[in-house]
């Protein structure tokens, strides 16, 4: 199968060439191992079961063993052995930290660490982390691309576009998700995602919980989170909504669950960001929910891309999670992150891109209309007045990312761009 260029591919080689080793992390199917397969000379696959039966001899004598070949190498699944995890470590320091010799895949964080084999260091110095996400709409190639983000930070006033995706295109967008695999072969496929969350109810949050936990609440919890996409909610109405399908769970519980689904990098949630503001207005700490991919959320939910067309608020929901995919691994090219702003008076904002250097832009998510848009634009004024700009800045730009068709700048400077025109 074509190997489709991601936009982790730049990040991965620039970390190659001043760390020891890199772990790329991530859910399970966004295309790890196929990113680390480009660089890699040889490979330790250990989710291959004759590969995993192999090693075992190797894992309890001498785990060195299984880091010959050729460099770099790719240790594929390490949280399957974590000992490897040190013995990298420990090879890196032999090597006086030699760059670019090893590649680790996780689709899961090892939770024992009390374990006779578990990390005993950080990695700190030796191994870098890059997080990857499923696919964007500029890596699938739906994107035109005609509206960079990196050129709105630089200060591009102007934006214009025409996007060539359709409400129902979005739908089906949504549900297909940005699954690699059926992406290279050009079409999407919504049955993946529903197989995720069949695989997840199954067995993958008991492995990554070490425990046997019961599918029929691990699907409750599932599409609570999903009915919750973009939105703020307490464990309290989590748990809430769990037992008001008839099933019981209690709160320690609930925490059980949902540190699974963090390990497996199934829950992405957008933290709350706080600037300085010319008010004393609190701030809302609470973060959004969101799942790493929305196709997850309308599997969760058992719906398809006509049921979405039939509910536009649900789908509004499922579309800003997209909006905010796309944002997180953007952003990520340009050492920032995604985050999200709402204040005890109600004003809000989707998403605040937020950079390192401390610049800032404000987006609102409207998958259509007009008064949307204009709502969502003075939404975006008002924070912008809002904020001490002395202190935290102003901001670089505010954008309203939508479903529409078209991309422009409103008089007021506030940027209107579907999504299938953005880009890093």
């Amino acid at each position: 199968m074509k190997y489709i260029k991601r936009l982790a591919d730049v990040e991965l080689s620039e970390k190659m060439t001043h760390s020891g080793a890199v772990l790329v992390r991530g859910p399970k199917w966004c295309g790890k191992t196929s990113t680390c397969d480009v660089l890699a000379k040889s490979a330790l696959r250990l989710r291959d079961p004759d590969v995993y039966a192999k090693s075992q001899q190797a894992l309890s004598i001498q785990p060195s063993l299984l880091l010959r070949g050729e460099k770099p190498r790719l240790i594929d699944e390490w949280q399957v052995a974590p000992i490897l995890w040190d013995t990298v470590i420990n090879d890196v320091d032999k090597s006086g930290g030699l760059p670019g010799q090893y590649l680790l895949t996780g689709s899961a964080t090892p939770l024992d660490h009390a374990a006779p084999d578990a990390p005993k260091h950080t990695g700190t110095g030796r191994i870098a982390r890059l997080d990857m996400d499923t696919m964007t709409l500029e890596e699938s190639g739906v994107s035109t691309c005609e509206v960079s983000l990196a050129s709105l930070f630089e200060g591009q006033e102007e934006v214009s576009g025409v996007g060539p995706v359709s409400v129902e295109g979005y739908a089906d967008l949504i549900c297909g998700g940005g699954w690699p695999a059926p992406i290279a072969r050009g079409s999407l496929d919504p049955g993946v995602a529903w197989d995720y969350v069949d695989a997840l109810c199954e067995s993958d949050v008991s492995e990554a919980a070490q425990s046997s936990l019961d599918p029929a609440r691990t699907r409750a919890l599932l599409r609570s989170i999903a009915r919750c996409s973009a939105q703020e909610a307490s464990l309290a109405t989590i748990l809430a909504d769990v037992r008001d399908v008839g099933v019981g769970m209690s709160e320690p519980t609930l925490r059980v669950y949902l540190n699974a689904l963090r390990r497996l990098y199934v829950i992405r949630d957008a933290k709350a960001w706080a600037p300085t503001l010319r008010s004393k207005t609190p701030l809302r700490q609470a973060g959004v929910w969101h799942l790493c991919d929305p196709s997850l959320a309308a599997a969760a939910l058992e719906t398809n891309a006509d049921g979405l067309l039939s509910d536009l608020n649900s789908m509004g929901y499922l579309f800003e999670s997209l909006c905010v995919r796309d944002l997180r691994v953007y952003l990520r090219l340009l050492n920032g992150e995604v985050c999200h702003y709402r204040d005890k008076n109600g004003l809000e904002a989707d998403a605040i891109l937020r950079l390192q250097d401390g610049r800032w832009a404000g987006v609102e998510v409207k998958i259509g209309g007009e008064k949307n848009i204009e709502d969502g634009a003075a939404n975006l004024r008002s924070l912008a007045e809002k904020v001490d700009q002395k202190r935290s800045g102003a901001p670089a730009f505010l954008m309203v990312l939508t479903g529409g068709q078209y991309a422009y700048t409103r008089p007021d400077g506030v940027h209107v761009v579907p999504l299938a025109c953005l880009s890093h």
